[in-house]
């Protein structure tokens, strides 16, 4: 898609970040094929295989960056795709959400939020993710479409598998593929009838299952998770999560690469309205299946792809804004359609709802641009979380050692200390400060 390459252009300007240095630069596994293989056993294994094709390319970042942003303008155009099937069974005269599934395709391809799974380099495992897994799903809509077995049973599933072999977190393709049978389509037929279609997906997702349970790798990880916090303070701090998620792609001008949050163990009056919005949308979401599917679709969408990333499996980070990559698909269709379903209500002249739309993509553009510039160094995005974020003390921390590795002595040890100043207790900062003097 142009509008990509034009908003994503200054991205091939941004430096390795944050996590890229763990997963990809000192990460020997993927410094060669021969090493890849030997570590095949672990995790992700897809995701290091590119990230392994990528190093020994010889393109250096740039190879980096051209394989993100060309995934991400794939994944716009196949949410196009996907979208424009929505309440038809096949042709187009049956497709009647062509107009909006394509502002929704722009929205999800220019919407600032979607840097961090794009610009930020190792932010790919979504992006990779999200090309197989929409792959998979529109494999199996032509399947439906077509009554053709080969999409459905082969097709389908062998890219379920390679979105697994990316990220664990493609787990929720069969329920999505029952939201979609639930509420995209206006031929019904029986519980059954979907269910065999689906075969082979629910057999590769408990398939899937019974590896991760038994792999060693994730159950280390999900041992040391459970002990970050309770189940039920999770709970309580998911709720703070998720609100943050939601309001960034309604007004995503303060993007944040490590953003924070407090420590919660009760009830607050605030926590309280953030759960009684999260619960009143989530509600009209499911009141809506019926007579305004597309709205009850675009919400649950939104929640059951945070399910992974933002539910009771405890995680240090309570949320990513790369998390957002796929889930806000479903909002940006619900959106569309809405002001669509609007401006015929109200007989709006074309050309005023055509302006006011290309005026909306303009601005995503342009903050998308802004956001991009934030990644041309590790000093710049970590000054840029401090401004989205000045309590924050572990942003404080890791500013000063992009400034320590740039020579800037004097601005790390301001850093260190703001950081301490927030955070008395912070002793990678207070050892980080000790090595600087």
């Amino acid at each position: 898609m142009g509008a990509v390459l034009v908003a994503y252009a200054n991205a091939f300007g941004g430096d390795f970040q944050f996590d890229d240095y763990n997963v990809i630069v000192g990460n020997p596994a993927v410094h060669s094929l021969s090493a890849w293989l030997a570590d095949l056993r672990g995790i992700r294994p897809l995701l290091k295989l590119t990230y392994a094709v990528n190093w020994i390319s010889g393109l250096g970042l740039f190879g980096f960056h051209l394989f993100n942003v060309a995934f991400h303008a794939a994944n716009g155009v196949m949410v196009y795709l996907l979208l424009s099937r929505f309440g038809g069974d096949s042709g187009r005269e049956s497709r009647p959400y062509e107009t909006p599934a394509f502002f929704a395709a722009l929205l999800f391809a220019l919407h600032p939020v979607q840097t961090e799974a794009v610009t930020y380099i190792s932010g790919r495992s979504m992006s990779l993710m999200a090309f197989f897994y929409l792959g998979s799903l529109l494999a199996y809509v032509r399947g439906r479409e077509s009554a053709s077995g080969f999409w459905l049973y082969l097709v389908s599933p062998a890219l379920f598998v390679l979105a697994l072999l990316t990220k664990e977190t493609a787990l929720t393709l069969p329920v999505a593929l029952i939201l979609w049978e639930a509420v995209g389509r206006s031929r019904r037929e029986s519980v059954r009838s979907i269910l065999r279609a689906q075969a082979a997906h629910w057999g590769v997702l408990f398939s899937s299952l019974v590896s991760l349970a038994l792999h060693p790798g994730y159950a280390r990880f999900l041992s040391s998770n459970f002990g970050i916090r309770s189940m039920a303070d999770n709970l309580l701090a998911q709720i703070d999560g998720l609100s943050y998620l939601l309001f960034q792609l309604v007004w995503p001008v303060h993007l944040n690469i490590d953003p924070m949050f407090p420590d919660v163990s009760g009830w607050t009056w605030g926590l309280a309205g953030e759960a009684l919005v999260l619960g009143s949308l989530l509600a009209v979401g499911i009141v809506s299946l019926r007579r305004r599917p597309w709205f009850g679709f675009g919400i649950l969408w939104f929640f059951l792809h945070l399910l992974p990333t933002n539910s009771i499996v405890p995680r240090l980070d309570v949320a990513n804004e790369r998390h957002l990559y796929i889930a806000g698909m479903g909002l940006f269709f619900a959106v569309a359609v809405q002001l669509l379903e609007w401006s015929r209500r109200l007989a709006a002249d074309r050309r005023i709802v055509r302006t006011g739309a290309a005026a909306v993509l303009i601005v995503l553009g342009v903050l998308t641009v802004s956001r991009n510039h934030d990644y041309r160094s590790e000093i710049a995005l970590w000054e840029s979380s401090v401004r989205a974020d000045p309590h924050n003390a572990r942003a404080f921390n890791n500013l000063g050692h992009a400034y320590a590795l740039a020579g800037e002595s004097e601005k790390a040890g301001s850093a260190y200390r703001e950081a301490l100043r927030l955070h008395p207790g912070y002793d990678l900062a207070r050892r980080n400060l000790a090595i600087l003097e």
